[in-house]
């Protein structure tokens, strides 16, 4: 007899979403009954006499429901129908939180299609004193509400998370959120031209948002956002120049697309969006890492059949970025990715020099600068023309 809770029905239904509802409905956080034998097992509320249901996860995934011993038919009937009346088919909303770029956002742009805008911060927001720095801008999207706020907020939470990266990869310059887990670190600071103070802070940022979930799109500014022909706009040379963020003039187009991805295939880009923003992340640490980050980049979007990993990774581009690394190059790419991931060597730009310059390290950014064009390039035509679902 087949004892799986879950229901057909049910199939659109994400595994992290049900977890949050059968917290806040059955009881959290579980316990395990058994670890050693059933890892992948967990009961709620708690064990045995006091289980309800039984989760059993598979791939990261929930692959079942069971009964436990203290299960309400009549209470599993109320989930039932508040997965198929709310969290399935939920209206609508708008979600909000900040967002950070590399240039100053000193207007609005809304996406007419996707439902996406880019607002500047509100006037009493910290703002950086400099240009070259993380500056704050408001990023709203859509969001379909459930009747539980913990669940509506984690999807505002997922939301902001996806677009801020896909933005990462479609946007000059860097597009980023704060971390997940914000650590600490050493700060200097100089007030008034007096000498440096040092303190010990947190990475985290604090400014008026108001609502972060609303009915409708906030009204845009007066000053919009420059938007720039796509083809002039992702090879003209575009510094830090004081003129702000500007944006591509198939934005909306591109975020619909990324909407409109099948289930898998918006996974995949999930993925590589994430490993694109870890590599910038790490480059501050280790040159290393943040290179091997471009190419586990790459490697989520590659199709897992046909030839080998390095000749995958090599026809990856050739598809989707023709003519803009020659193949010995990118030959070269996955050689030194491989040597990092398998620790038989570090970037020169990694082993410490206190001063000085010389052809290693100086080909190891040339390389790291190649391959980071490359692999914006080849997402951004991945997006626009992916393999079937």
């Amino acid at each position: 007899m087949d004892t799986n809770l879950l229901r057909p029905a049910w199939g659109r239904l994400d595994s992290h979403e049900l977890r949050i509802l059968l917290d806040e409905r059955i009881g959290g956080p579980g316990q395990y009954d058994g670890r050693e034998t059933a890892p992948n097992r967990i009961h709620l509320p708690e064990a045995r006499t006091k289980c309800r249901v039984i989760i059993t996860y598979c791939n990261q995934r929930i692959a079942s429901v069971e009964i436990g011993e203290a299960f309400d038919a009549a209470e599993w009937d109320r989930i039932g129908t508040e997965i198929e009346t709310s969290v399935l088919t939920g209206p609508t909303k708008v979600g909000r939180e900040y967002s950070f770029s590399s240039y100053r956002v000193q207007g609005s742009w809304r996406g007419e299609q996707s439902g996406v805008q880019i607002l500047p911060p509100d006037p009493d927001a910290p703002r950086a004193p400099v240009e070259t720095a993380e500056h704050p801008f408001i990023l709203e999207f859509p969001l379909q509400e459930t009747a539980l706020w913990p669940l509506t907020n984690h999807r505002r939470i997922r939301n902001h998370h996806d677009f801020t990266l896909l933005l990462n990869t479609l946007l000059r310059g860097r597009t980023n959120l704060l971390p997940p887990r914000a650590g600490h670190c050493w700060g200097c600071f100089y007030r008034d031209g007096g000498p440096a103070e040092i303190r010990w802070v947190q990475n985290q940022y604090f400014a008026p948002l108001g609502n972060c979930v609303i009915d409708d799109p906030s009204p845009l500014t007066e000053q919009r956002l420059e938007v720039i022909e796509s083809e002039r706009y992702y090879t003209q040379p575009m510094g830090i120049d004081g003129r702000g963020l500007r944006v591509p003039d198939d934005l909306d187009d591109s975020i619909c697309r990324y909407q409109k991805l099948a289930s898998a295939r918006r996974e995949e880009f999930d993925r590589a969006a994430f490993w694109f923003d870890i590599a910038s992340r790490q480059w501050e640490i280790s040159a290393s890492a943040a290179f091997a980050a471009l190419v586990s980049a790459v490697e989520s979007l590659i199709n897992k059949d046909g030839p080998g990993s390095k000749a995958r990774f090599r026809d990856f581009f050739e598809y989707y970025a023709p003519g803009v690394t020659l193949i010995p190059r990118r030959n070269q790419m996955y050689a030194l990715r491989s040597n990092i991931l398998h620790g038989s060597l570090l970037m020169a730009i990694d082993q410490i020099r206190a001063f000085g310059w010389d052809p290693p390290g100086e080909a190891d950014r040339d390389l790291h600068l190649e391959l980071w064009t490359v692999t914006r390039t080849a997402i951004r035509n991945w997006l626009r023309n992916p393999p079937p679902p």
